[in-house]
């Protein structure tokens, strides 16, 4: 089964109602998400995804064949997707795998469990042991603004495996600015997409669970490499290794 992100940028499809959608229930083996509680106080209003890095923060430190990516995730508000992001990094699921599929003024595209971007895993099993979807976790404090990292899916609710994408985009157009508004994104919300980039249609439809703090030039780099068929790379674009941290 191949994981796709909709390479549309001139529609936006999410409406008022799906801000808070964080799914109640999972596939066997994956336990249900709590509700998004704010640390300290913070406000959906914060843009979380720009604010400083504090002690304690979960980081992916993401090596790859073109240089190195850093991100922040936030296991505050999508608990499942980086307990799933962590546990596979920790099992070196990622290392050696390539980015299987990157569009230009997109995304960038890897976690296939084959070279050609089919199939996936995750760390929760059935008691078989065979490797089970889980949840979107869809939070109103996370957006796909440029540099997010989000969840791949093949288009259906709560298939979340290990397949993820970068969002890489740095312009979206003026007309989808009042569609935002006409859909309920916050004022803040739209004003930073018109800032900083990103992919405003994709809003719950892929669980957003990290933020790109270091290395967009990298990642500029790997989306702007020659592909062939299906946008994958001519050359291989390999992670070498994917390691969490914790800021101190």
């Amino acid at each position: 089964m191949k994981y796709y992100v909709n390479f549309r940028k001139a529609k936006v499809i999410l409406l008022a109602s799906l801000l808070l959608l964080v799914g109640c229930a999972g596939a066997s083996g994956t336990p249900t998400p709590p509700a998004n509680e704010p640390d300290d106080g913070e406000s959906p209003s914060d843009l979380i995804q720009f604010g400083s890095v504090r002690p304690g923060d979960t980081l992916a430190v993401m090596e790859t064949s073109m240089g190195t990516i850093l991100v922040r995730l936030f296991p505050q508000y999508a608990p499942i997707t980086v307990e799933n992001f962590v546990g596979l990094a920790e099992e070196g699921f990622f290392d050696g795998r390539n980015f299987h599929r990157v569009i230009n003024d997109f995304m960038i595209q890897g976690g296939a469990l084959n070279p050609d971007g089919a199939g996936g895993t995750s760390i929760f099993k059935d008691d078989a042991g065979n490797p089970q979807p889980f949840v979107d976790e869809f939070s109103e404090y996370l957006w796909h603004f440029r540099g997010a990292l989000s969840m791949a899916n093949p288009g259906m609710r709560d298939s979340n495996l290990s397949q993820f994408f970068i969002v890489q985009n740095n312009d979206v157009p003026e007309p989808l600015a009042d569609q935002m508004r006409t859909a309920g994104f916050p004022e803040e919300v739209v004003e930073q997409y018109m800032r900083r980039g990103g992919t405003p249609h994709l809003d719950g439809g892929h669980t957003v669970f990290g933020q790109v703090i270091e290395g967009m030039a990298v990642v500029d780099a790997i989306a702007a490499v020659p592909t062939g068929a299906n946008d994958r790379p001519v050359d291989d674009v390999l992670i070498t290794s994917v390691t969490i941290q914790i800021a101190e």
